[in-house]
């Protein structure tokens, strides 16, 4: 498949740059629906991203409420955003480019490892049928699950746990999103990927350039990978 044009430079999600479907709509006299177009506008589609689907709801999702109060301001800019206990927001072209390359469709079921604040399971809950999200860092996973129920986004079941085994009891998944990175894979993710489904997950060790890649499973459950571009991410945190 063709994945959307971007910038050659190294794009970080955990760092700064190197070099829609649920309730939970923001209300119509939203005051910061201006900041989100421009988001829209500047970052993403000029970065090549033109889903339809998930520009709006790139549009759509309140990425203000998803920060903390004291960075509310720097909301929409152009990088991630620390959340606390050592955790990142992406940055916004991040989550719209590993949502494009998912391609969710509305009947899908979603997972995602790494709940972080909970904005990309806001994303992804307006584009498919059902997300589910862990997030193994116990008060981030608490105050995402109260956030997203607040919210409206009631498409989204949160756990507090180890993502690395990803949810067995609610597999098969049509899209896997992975938003922080493992060495490797993680087996159980390609286990619980259903039958052209798609993966998009950062690959590589702490610290380094990482590999945004993307795994797609055709219907006889043969695997395809596809490197996109370099990132940096957070490791992914297992349970000792």
């Amino acid at each position: 498949m063709k994945t959307p044009s971007h910038s050659p430079a190294v794009i970080s999600a955990a760092l700064l740059v190197i070099a829609s479907c649920a309730t939970g709509a923001p209300p119509s006299n939203d005051s910061w629906a201006g900041a989100r177009e421009a988001m829209v506008a500047q970052q993403i589609e000029a970065r090549g991203i033109r889903d339809p689907r998930v520009l709006a709801a790139m549009r759509e999702v309140p990425r203000h409420l998803f920060v903390p109060d004291w960075l509310g301001s720097a909301a929409y800019d152009d990088r991630p955003l620390p959340i606390g206990e050592g955790q990142t927001i992406s940055q916004p072209y991040i989550v719209a480019l590993m949502t494009e390359l998912a391609r969710p469709r509305g009947g899908d079921r979603a997972l995602e490892v790494g709940t972080g604040s909970g904005y990309q399971a806001a994303v992804l809950s307006r584009l498919v049928k059902e997300v589910y999200t862990v997030e193994i860092l116990v008060t981030l996973g608490r105050e995402a699950d109260r956030r997203l129920r607040e919210l409206g986004y009631e498409n989204v079941t949160t756990r507090v746990g180890d993502g690395y085994g990803g949810w067995p009891e609610k597999a098969p998944f049509d899209v896997i999103l992975v938003t922080a990175a493992p060495e490797q894979v993680p087996a159980p993710l390609l286990e619980q990927l259903a039958p052209g489904g798609r993966l998009v997950v950062p690959v590589g060790a702490a610290g380094d350039v990482q590999t945004l890649r993307l795994y797609e499973k055709d219907s006889a459950g043969a695997l395809q990978s596809q490197d996109v571009l370099p990132v940096r991410f957070v490791p992914l945190v297992r349970t000792p």
